[in-house]
């Protein structure tokens, strides 16, 4: 038993596992804007299957993006603790976790909906396919957000089996929401990145440029949640929620600078986590409010 728990560590550390928090809250929120809509009511049982989509689906990106980059995280010092170069997951290992969970993911997808299913394979390659981005554009972060972009309008879609503007709108605040605070990550790696041939923002147009680009991203992601809110007539419960979510962001780019990376890890996972939770979490009480 012992040894089963550490190996299941060992694939949880290898996704991130707790990283699943930055797009879960949105995929509840796109789920209970879905059960209030006219004709809908809550199920536990699509609840349930929206949520382990979205572990599934982070699982098979994560585990993927580990594998495909195994070369370049050996070479960087920051990386080569990680479970694959660290020899802790064989890359046989990780790519047949990939695989089953990409698998998975489909199959619960179908247990869904049709629509669900049919656009599945569209959430793979992107997911998948951002782990190469790397290599050829500096717009990966933005792959990135895409990718997680996908949980509001996923949920929303797994209740009502159709497309609406306002879930679509969540995905794009998660977009540049993500796309920002990764460009900020990835202050850690420019010298990197540019000594290995790698593309990202701030290796294509130096650290503070690139904390610009992220700060603007940012202030998009604030301008869309008002815009929601102003569309959908929220009460003031939202726009406490959206307060918090700005100023954490805005917060995040105070503590981090360019030449100063001291509190990024701080900004990154506590920050984003904090902002993207608490959002939520009024968000959703306006739902019921209003």
């Amino acid at each position: 038993m012992k040894g089963l728990i550490n190996r299941i560590a060992k694939y949880f550390s290898l996704v991130k596992f707790s990283h699943t928090i930055f797009a879960m809250p949105f995929a509840i929120l796109g789920f209970f804007i879905a059960v209030n809509e006219d004709g809908f009511t809550f199920s536990i049982k699509i609840f349930l299957l929206v949520i382990l989509c979205m572990i599934l689906a982070r699982n098979t990106a994560m585990a993927f993006n580990r594998y495909a980059d195994k070369k370049f995280d050996k070479l960087n010092k920051r990386t080569a603790i990680r479970e694959i170069p660290a020899g802790i997951i064989s890359p046989a290992a990780a790519l047949t976790f990939v695989i089953v969970n990409a698998i998975l993911f489909i199959i619960t997808s179908g247990f869904i909906n049709i629509l669900t299913l049919i656009l599945s394979p569209v959430a793979l390659l992107v997911i998948l396919g951002y782990s190469y981005t790397k290599r050829f554009t500096p717009l990966s972060h933005l792959v990135l957000g895409l990718g997680l972009s996908f949980a509001p309008v996923g949920a929303y879609i797994s209740v009502t089996g159709e497309f609406s503007l306002v879930p679509v709108l969540y995905g794009l605040v998660v977009l540049t929401w993500v796309g920002g605070f990764d460009i900020i990550y990835s202050l850690q790696d420019i010298n990197f990145d540019r000594d290995n041939s790698l593309f990202s923002i701030p290796a294509s147009v130096g650290a503070k440029m690139a904390a610009i680009i992220s700060l603007m991203l940012h202030m998009i992601s604030i301008a869309l949640i008002i815009i929601i809110g102003l569309i959908t007539g929220s009460s003031l419960v939202y726009y406490i929620g959206s307060l918090f979510f700005g100023g954490l962001l805005i917060w995040e780019h105070i503590i981090v600078k360019p030449d100063d990376l001291k509190n990024i890890n701080m900004a990154f996972a506590t920050f984003n986590s904090l902002a993207g939770i608490i959002f939520v979490a009024f968000a959703i009480a306006d739902i019921y409010i209003a």
